[in-house]
């Protein structure tokens, strides 16, 4: 049977986008439908406007840091405006550069919503298009919790185009996301208050990063406030009141702008896709797939954060490689999700790659795994005399067979670092081979290599 395409791909996310270009560059015929700004959630409402926010909220701390090092004070305002109208400029620039690409690679554009007549037929707006494979790569939606007056509540969707920058900010969440916005606002001279409702943020990551991180935000100026629910948002004439309970059962009104921000998590984006035209399986809100991605329906492939597997940019690119070196290209490749490497981009950052100590724990038992650890001023605080500014570095080790199955790290360029970390854990490297490993001095990085 002829088809229009060979391949069609519903997102035009870094998934698809990546999928779409390495399958044409196999000489397959594509096309691609998005209705939004080209890049999908990380260009334009994740990683790359958050990580120029990041940069922003650090000028405050390295102007004081400075004068250690025989700078004059700095005497400086921060203009919410200038930010966001540079920061929305590079993702427009961004946009364009992701237009030009799909151009040079021949793929069609569709800029419309798509969804499934049946397995091998899509509409687009007026259009029906045939295609014999079809890649769904429609990321996430952050997703509002039930809670009375929410609808007054921001998403961090929404935080990119405020027209001002909030004075008061409560950050009901304590997922990366939620720390991360709770992190830039409080350098960016913002006033916040952030509600978990587990003792301690980041759940899922190692328990020392955690309580690392969260201990070291609250020295910064983050009001946490652990085991604690928010009971109702109120818009007063004053302002937003945010209305909370503990675990304890004191309850407290706290008088926040007209926005708070709740970032309780985001969900697989797949309203209106007709999946019901096909056999595509859902299990627990995302697409079901097989290791390479496949669906249930054999023509039919998902990646990225529809899948909902580890919701990172670089995977999705990973996964849509696969499909098309495997489908195009004569290449079958494997994605592999073990050992991938996040960071994590709050005040301080937190880089981690392979198991925690509590994965270790599940998986090999208390007494088949052995935990290094070190905690230091990295000597770029020392002349600043930031005493309380420190960097973790942890190792987590199979006793058996001294593989390094995890390495965590909480301090300034951890992303950076755990980037090289993660070569050696992703081949299987020893505690052994770390500690043969020549260590780069004077730096922080080095201290992986000399844990004892």
């Amino acid at each position: 049977m002829s088809y229009d395409f060979d391949l069609f791909v519903i997102g035009a996310g870094s998934g698809g986008i990546a999928t779409a270009r390495r399958a044409a560059e196999y000489g397959a015929k594509v096309g691609v439908a998005e209705y939004d700004r080209l890049g999908g959630t990380c260009v334009n409402r994740g990683c790359v406007p958050k990580k120029l926010m990041v940069y922003a909220s650090h000028f405050p701390g390295q102007f004081e840091e400075a004068v250690g090092y025989g700078w004059s004070a700095v005497t400086s305002s921060f203009d919410w405006v200038t930010l966001t109208t540079s920061v929305n400029n590079e993702v427009g620039r961004l946009n364009g550069i992701y237009q030009g690409m799909l151009d040079r690679s021949k793929v069609e554009i569709f800029r419309d919503r798509a969804s499934f007549i049946d397995t091998h037929t899509l509409q687009i707006g007026g259009k029906t298009v045939t295609a014999d494979k079809v890649l769904i790569a429609v990321g996430g939606i952050p997703v509002k919790p039930d809670i009375p007056g929410i609808e007054h509540a921001i998403t961090s969707d929404e935080i990119f185009t405020l027209p001002q920058q909030p004075k008061r900010m409560v950050i009901l969440g304590g997922g990366y996301i939620a720390c991360e916005f709770a992190c830039i606002l409080n350098g960016l001279g913002t006033e916040v208050v952030q509600v978990i409702r587990k003792p301690y943020i980041l759940n899922g990551f190692d328990d020392d990063l955690r309580m690392e991180i969260q201990e070291a935000m609250q020295r910064h100026g983050v009001r946490i406030l652990s085991e604690t629910l928010i009971q109702s948002f109120e818009k007063t004439d004053a302002g937003l009141v945010v209305k909370v309970k503990s675990k304890s059962g004191a309850e407290e009104e706290i008088l926040t702008d007209a926005v708070s921000l709740s970032a309780t998590g985001r969900i697989p984006n797949l309203e209106s896709l007709g999946l019901e035209n096909t056999k595509v399986g859902i299990k627990d809100g995302a697409i079901a797939v097989d290791q390479h991605s496949r669906t249930a329906d054999p023509t039919i492939y998902a990646v990225g954060d529809c899948t909902n597997r580890i919701n990172l940019t670089p995977v999705a690119i990973a996964e849509g490689r696969a499909i098309a070196d495997t489908e195009y290209g004569n290449k079958p490749t494997l994605m592999s999700h073990e050992d991938v490497p996040t960071a994590i981009f709050t005040t301080p950052e937190a880089g981690t790659v392979g198991l925690s100590e509590q994965e270790a724990i599940a998986k090999y038992g208390a007494d088949g795994i052995q935990i290094f650890r070190t905690k230091f001023r990295s000597m770029y605080y020392v002349l600043p005399g930031k005493h309380d500014e420190k960097t973790l570095m942890k190792l987590v080790v199979h006793k058996e067979n001294q593989r390094v199955l995890g390495a965590h790290m909480v301090g300034d360029y951890a992303g950076e670092i755990i980037q090289g970390i993660a070569i050696a854990v992703k081949m299987g490297a020893t505690k052994a081979d770390f500690d043969a490993t020549v260590g780069i001095h004077p730096s922080s990085a080095e201290e992986f290599v000399t844990m004892r």
